[in-house]
């Protein structure tokens, strides 16, 4: 009895829910069609608005890579980061320094 309870409540879960995509799927669809002029948010032009972080202090787009990865050996790296460590200017950042 329960069975035939359970595969029925299944059944109308599955039916909502495949009502419900092609709902959405169509209200998509008109919406891409009918896309909000620029007028509609105040922009007078018409053109994307880029991410903060792509933008100097001026405003303006960054036209340079942002980010340029190296790759180095192991050993290197290490070597790099006890020059960083032993140098003068971190004495203060070392532990067992007091600040």
């Amino acid at each position: 009895m329960w069975h035939v309870i359970y595969i029925i409540a299944f059944a109308v879960l599955a039916i909502l829910a495949i009502a419900n995509l092609v709902r959405n799927l169509i209200l998509l669809g008109s919406n891409a069609r009918n896309a909000p002029s620029s007028h509609a948010y105040g922009n007078e032009v018409n053109r994307p608005v880029p991410h903060p972080e792509l933008l100097d202090n001026d405003g303006q787009v960054i036209r340079e890579p942002l980010l340029v990865m190296r790759s180095i050996s192991v050993k290197d790296a290490r070597e790099q980061l006890d020059a960083l460590y032993n140098s003068d200017d971190n004495d203060d950042l070392k532990p067992g320094s007091e600040t």
